[in-house]
């Protein structure tokens, strides 16, 4: 038994401290099925997904969905800082509960409230160690202890920098392809300027990047949900690559080196994060089909752009939305978002309009 102990309290402090390092220190992805991590989230998100999907209204649901990101970056801190205690604990009771104090006794009760107050560096003083292995184990959980707070410090400015640095950029968008993001409107918005579009598209070639980065090394930022109800980081990414896929076998002035490179950067984020987060690619609701390829003409026509009069246009948008699509709808069905149409809705308003007062407004 005391054998038994001495290897599951190793095996759970182990375990604990290299999922940690896996997650906040190890800046790639780490491909093992087994992780605490993946599981807590597996076993967590699903669950929540799920009560979120029967709320019909989309506010609420959104609200709902909003808190998970933020509460499970919580949960999982407690949850790593828990079996550090308890595995510290069953290392005490396999060494012999050498405890001094007054009311103690050698049940795995005192072990475990040693080990707490130990690690959370209470140093109370009512139970003391009582011989050199049990002295050696306290001075290790200690600085661990130490050693937790200061990750947790450090931890959790890094995850809401790189959140606030996604959602900014997404803002972007607002006023540069309409709320939720179009590849219709992006371009007709831009398209008079080709060198304010070739920037458009430069800059989202380096927030593609940026967004893979920062999801692989902390990826708990895929739950976090963005300001507004009808954005997310999937449909920016949607938007940008149906955009690129249009700018390099439709338009006939468009910026097409950069459009290449900026879809290949958010292809390969797409692609890539869908590995992340365990989402096998599959076909979801066909979002190009015959009569919205004619809105996608008639929205840009009235806007002065023309596409190319090329009877295999739908065939060779078809091929670029092959690379790509499959990834970003199962990305939007683990994640619980809608993907952009290609064209700007008729009931579709910037999100300055949504506010109490912006109906009022004239542009």
């Amino acid at each position: 038994m005391t054998a038994f102990s001495a290897i599951l309290g190793a095996v759970i402090v182990g375990g604990v401290l290299w999922d940690a390092f896996e997650t906040v220190i190890l800046p790639r992805r780490v491909t093992r099925r087994f992780r605490l991590t993946r599981l807590f989230y597996y076993y967590t998100w699903k669950p929540w997904a799920a009560v979120s999907a029967k709320i019909s209204n989309r506010r609420r649901r959104e609200s709902l969905l909003g808190l998970y990101g933020p509460l499970s970056l919580l949960h999982l801190l407690a949850l790593w800082a828990v079996g550090l205690v308890v595995g510290f604990a069953l290392l005490q009771w396999a060494a012999g509960s050498n405890l001094e104090g007054a009311g103690t006794s050698r049940v795995f009760a005192t072990d475990l409230y040693f080990s707490g107050t130990t690690f959370f560096t209470l140093g109370l003083g009512d139970v003391r160690p009582d011989s050199t292995v049990s002295r050696a184990l306290s001075v290790l959980e200690s600085g661990m202890g130490f050693a937790f707070l200061a990750m947790v410090i450090s931890y959790l400015p890094v995850v809401y920098q790189a959140f606030s640095r996604r959602e900014a950029n997404i803002s972007l968008l607002d006023a540069r392809a309409g709320t939720p993001p179009t590849a219709a409107e992006l371009l007709r918005r831009n398209m008079d300027h080709t060198s304010s579009l070739e920037n458009i598209l430069h800059e989202w070639e380096h927030w593609a990047a940026e967004l893979l980065e920062s999801h692989i090394s902390y990826s708990v930022l895929g739950y976090f949900r963005s300001q507004h109800d009808n954005q997310s980081w999937i449909g920016a990414l949607t938007a940008i690559l149906d955009a690129t896929a249009l700018c390099q076998v439709g338009l006939e002035r468009a910026p097409g080196r950069q459009a290449q490179l900026t879809f290949a950067m958010a292809r390969h984020a797409a692609v890539d994060l869908a590995q992340v987060y365990n989402t096998p690619p599959h076909r979801g609701a066909e979002r190009l089909g015959d009569q919205e390829l004619q809105l996608l003409r008639e929205q840009l026509a009235a806007g002065g752009i023309h596409l190319k009069p090329d009877p295999a246009l739908a065939w060779k948008l078809a091929e670029l939305r092959a690379m790509y699509e499959p990834y970003v709808a199962a990305l939007a069905e683990r994640f619980l978002v809608e993907l952009p149409l290609w064209y700007r809705p008729a009931d579709a308003h910037d999100n300055w309009r949504t506010s109490r007062w912006g109906g009022a407004m004239t542009a």
